[in-house]
Formats: C-alpha cells, sequence, structure tokens
C-alpha cells in the first residue's frame, strides 16, 4: 500500500512539474494581478495527494479559492496588511514536513520534484506569501463582529421547527490516567540489551541488519532502521539532542525516551536537517510495575472519597499521566471538535471500555481505578474516572445548547460580512475567466459583464 501512494505521489507531483513548464495561459485576471493555468495544475496535483478523489469541478473551485486570494491581497496592499518573513518561512517549513514525510524522505521527494527542496521553496514562497496575506485581510474584515445574546436568539428563532437540530445524549468525563512504570533494575535490562547491540555494531557488525532483526520500531525497522532525513521538530527532544551534535557516522550513546532505549547512527548532515537510523529495545511493562501502578490509583482514588479538600482537578494536574487531559482539569475533550474546547461528547463517540464503566455511574461521583488497554498500542494503564454531567438526548433549546447556537450565529455573521465584501469587491474590480472555466457554476458571479457600446438610435 505503502509503495502503491508513494507511485502515485510520484506520478502527480512530476505531472504538476511538467505541467508548471509547459502551461503558461493565463487562467484569470483580477485587477492588476494575474492566475497562471499551471498555478491551477499545480494546486490540483497537491489536492490528488491529499487523498481527494480526481473531479472535474475540484479545478473550478481552486480556480475560485485564488480568485478571493487575490482580491484579498490587493485590498490589503491598500490597507497595509503584511506578515513578516519569518511566519512565511514557518509556513514553507511546515508544507515542506508534511510533503517529506509523504514522500518518504527528502531524497525522494526532490526525485519526484526533479530539484532540490531548496528550489521548490523558492517557487512556492510567493503563492503562500499571498495566501498567509489573505488570510490576514480575511481577519481584519471579519475582527469587529461580535454576537450578542439577541444574535443568538434571532438566530435559533429563524430556524424552522423541522430543521431545529437535535443532539444526542452527551456527557463530560474526567480522567486521571496512571501509566505503569519500571523500578531502575527492570530498565536496566532493557538498557543493556539496547548497549549490546551498540558494541556489536562498533565491532564491526552491520547497523542495518541488527535493526532489521532486533529493533522494535515497527516504522522503520524493515528499512535497517533509516528514518530518512528529518528536523529539529519532528523528532522527540531526545532523539534530537543526540542527532544534531553527531557528525556523519557517529554512533549515539544509548539514551530513554518515551518510546524506550534507543541509540542511533547519523548518515548525513544537510543544513537543519539530518539523515538518521537508529535501533529501539522498548522495555515491556511486568505484572509488578501493574500492581504498584494498581496501588498508587487506589490511593489517589481513597483520598478523593475521604478528602474533602483533595478535589478532582487538583489530583488530575498532580497525579495524572496524560498531557492532554492533566492541563485542563482532567476534564477530556471532544475529538470531533477540539477546536472549540469543547468538553461535552457524545455517548457513542466513547472508547467502548470508558462507555461501559461511565453508564452505570451517577453524576458528581466517581469510579473505582479501571485497568484500560489503548486498543491501538496495547498498552496499560489505570484510570479514574469522574462523571460531571450527562446531557440526555433533546432537540436544541436556548437554555441547554446557548454555547452551541451562539457558536452556529456567530459562524452567520462572519459568513454573512465576508460574503458581503466580495460583493462588493467584485463589482469593483474588473475580472476576467478564461474561457475553459466559463460553465464552473461557483464562477458565475465571479465574471465582469463586458460593455458593448451602441449607437442611440434616432428619435
Amino acid at each position: 500500500m505503502k509503495k502503491l501512494f508513494l507511485s502515485f505521489f510520484s506520478a502527480a507531483l512530476m505531472l504538476s512539474a511538467t505541467q508548471a513548464q509547459t502551461i503558461d495561459k493565463i487562467a484569470a485576471k483580477v485587477g492588476s494581478g494575474i492566475i497562471l493555468q499551471s498555478d491551477i495544475e499545480l494546486q490540483y496535483a497537491q489536492y490528488i495527494i491529499s487523498g481527494q478523489p480526481p473531479s472535474p469541478s475540484a479545478k473550478c473551485q481552486l480556480l475560485q479559492m485564488q480568485l478571493t486570494q487575490k482580491l484579498l491581497a490587493q485590498q490589503a496592499v491598500i490597507d497595509s496588511v503584511q506578515v513578516k518573513d519569518e511566519e512565511v518561512d514557518a509556513d514553507v517549513e511546515r508544507r515542506m514536513r508534511t510533503f517529506i514525510a509523504r514522500a518518504g524522505g527528502q531524497e525522494k521527494l526532490e526525485q519526484f520534484l526533479g530539484r532540490s527542496v531548496i528550489q521548490y521553496k523558492d517557487e512556492i514562497r510567493p503563492d503562500i506569501k499571498e495566501s498567509l496575506i489573505a488570510q490576514r485581510m480575511r481577519g481584519k474584515i471579519t475582527e469587529n463582529v461580535n454576537t450578542t445574546p439577541q444574535d443568538v436568539r434571532n438566530y435559533f428563532q429563524s430556524i424552522s421547527k423541522d430543521s431545529i437540530p437535535t443532539y444526542n445524549k452527551e456527557v463530560e468525563i474526567g480522567e486521571i490516567v496512571f501509566q505503569p512504570k519500571l523500578s531502575k533494575e527492570e530498565k536496566a535490562f532493557y538498557r543493556e540489551k539496547a548497549e549490546e547491540l551498540r558494541q556489536r555494531v562498533k565491532k564491526g557488525e552491520d547497523f542495518g541488519a541488527l535493526a532489521r532483526l532486533y529493533s522494535q520500531d515497527p516504522g522503520s525497522a524493515p528499512e535497517g532502521g533509516d528514518l530518512g532525513f528529518f528536523d529539529r521538530q519532528q523528532m522527540v527532544k531526545e532523539f534530537t539532542a543526540n542527532a544534531f551534535k553527531l557528525k556523519a557516522g557517529e554512533i549515539s550513546p544509548v539514551f530513554e525516551s518515551d518510546f524506550g532505549f534507543h541509540f542511533l547512527q547519523v548518515i548525513e548532515r544537510r543544513g537543519e536537517q539530518v539523515h538518521a537510523r537508529h535501533i529501539l529495545i522498548a522495555p515491556v511493562i511486568t505484572e509488578a510495575s501493574l500492581d504498584r501502578t494498581k496501588k498508587t490509583a487506589d490511593s489517589v482514588y481513597r483520598a478523593l472519597t475521604t478528602a474533602p479538600k483533595f478535589d478532582f482537578s487538583s489530583a488530575a494536574l498532580f497525579y495524572s499521566d496524560d498531557k492532554e487531559t492533566k492541563y485542563n482539569g482532567g476534564m477530556m475533550l471532544n475529538a470531533d471538535n477540539v477546536q472549540t474546547r469543547t468538553t461535552l461528547i457524545p455517548t457513542d463517540k466513547l472508547d467502548p471500555q470508558v462507555a461501559l464503566v461511565v453508564d452505570t455511574m451517577k453524576v458528581g461521583h466517581l469510579a473505582k481505578p479501571i485497568l484500560y488497554t489503548d486498543q491501538q498500542t496495547g498498552k496499560k494503564t489505570y484510570r479514574i474516572l469522574y462523571l460531571k454531567s450527562v446531557n440526555d438526548a433533546h432537540k436544541a433549546n436556548l437554555e441547554q445548547d446557548f454555547a452551541r447556537l451562539k457558536e452556529k450565529a456567530m459562524d452567520m455573521k462572519l459568513t454573512k460580512t465576508v460574503s458581503d465584501w466580495f460583493d462588493k469587491r467584485r463589482k469593483e474590480t474588473f475580472i476576467e475567466i478564461d474561457p475553459e472555466y466559463r460553465d464552473c457554476e461557483v464562477l458565475k458571479n465571479w465574471i465582469t459583464p463586458k460593455v458593448t457600446a451602441q449607437a442611440t438610435p434616432a428619435q
């Protein structure tokens, strides 16, 4: 499957590179700016690479996006809206990290592109800069938009009775997660195992062969431990600290990360990127460590149920090993709506192990520590669950769902504000679109009508 994806990725990017060289007609004119057909083709290739199905209408939508970007960018010049070079550089680097990861390394990406990553960065930088400026201009257009309680009521009253949404049963759940930890003596076994392999490499045995046989990193072991090129942001801090202080050919000491015990060898350095390979020895959690973890969890549970001043939020901050929830009072976030950071989670979206326990709980109560097994990794943890609230399935109403309705009312105001702005700007700006796109439904309102001068008949 991976080979199929990489072949498709290669074909798409090589196609876009060829098209960029051969297609240079103007797809659209927007005021003083132009949009080239090659720009659309390149974006379409990236659209396909992202996993979207081929679609003729996609090019229509991509051109519409380019048109909106041009209008916003041209207004940004008038309003002196700018972005810093550092912001552009950061976004370029973020996108390149994604492309490199999808291609399977920098070298493979450069083969696919037919040019160096540095050249490609230079090519995409102007468009990314314009895109960031357009985003900032859009923010300026909507910066003074706000929503009052009356706006929310008006929005709710505008919804026909048949269209009022129904919300499933939702719960707010807190958790304190206890991860089993090995003792120094237990860890020593795995550190020594990694050190033995390191010494075998230093004595001349083939690094790649040993990685294939012994490394417990499923992603890199089949490749002889090869990780390809990576930068400082792509790896855990312990890995980065070792990789970026070694020269090509050098081997690191054994070091520990959240994944286990590693050692690595740097193959090549390219500026702020390193090509390295590694061997990982992942410790196995013992029954003794699970028993120790259960005792800790039981102790915290007793304190929460007997000590009046020991509240759940404080206990989560102090004891929980889950970095995502411990700083949020222990409350789980709705994974399908992370942007709003809502803690209301539909019961049908809960992990089955959690749902089974929560189903028997009363609001405001704690459940005794449960042994939880992650279905993807197989890792075991103990968890104390707290049921903060329950919202039964219901039709939307202002009393229970004001926050959600306010969000929708705000979205509607923002959309209208931006839409009104574009309607006005389109009428004030000369826009010409190539005949190839004249049948695009989404572009019908973008073409400036041509005015034909006619003689006035004599009266």
